[in-house]
């Protein structure tokens, strides 16, 4: 081979590899962006449950599993079950769960199928109360799930 036929050569594997790379880059914002949009529903989802007095209802948005872990102030909690009667206790009834929303949401992919959520949220209840939130969510088998959240409260 000649010195123009390798460096011919060269350049098409680099302009190969170049345009792998762009595809590959174009494909993972587009299911990016997807992925924000299918993870917005799940937290959609969950104030409206709430919102509604179900805590169970809410819970969907989590992973049924021993291994989820809920952090709130000094507090871990481990398992869905625990997670749930935690919720239930604190929240007994739609009066004391009151009106959630969240705000402030900014959603980063960590992989295909993982992603970092941070947020503010909010219920206004005869005690409204507020804080921050940061979320590690899953697909799993194609639903989008928190499998670790640590909620924190303002300051009253």
């Amino acid at each position: 081979m000649n010195r123009l036929s390798t460096r011919t050569a060269a350049a098409s594997i680099l302009i190969l590899l170049f345009s792998a790379g762009c595809t590959w880059r174009q494909k993972f914002r587009r299911d990016t962006q997807f992925r924000s949009a299918d993870i917005r529903d799940v937290l959609d989802r969950q104030a409206a449950a709430w919102n509604n007095g179900d805590v169970e209802g809410f819970m969907a948005g989590y992973w049924n599993s021993p291994d989820l872990t809920f952090t709130s102030g000094a507090t871990f909690t481990r398992g869905f079950e625990p997670t749930l009667q935690r919720f239930r206790t604190k929240y007994p009834d739609k009066a004391a769960m009151g009106h959630l929303t969240f705000s402030d949401l900014e959603i980063t992919p960590l992989a295909r199928d993982a992603a970092l959520v941070l947020g503010r949220w909010r219920v206004e209840a005869s005690k409204s109360a507020s804080g921050a939130f940061s979320l590690t969510m899953r697909r799993i088998d194609g639903q989008w799930l928190i499998i670790h959240d640590h909620t924190s409260r303002d300051e009253s």
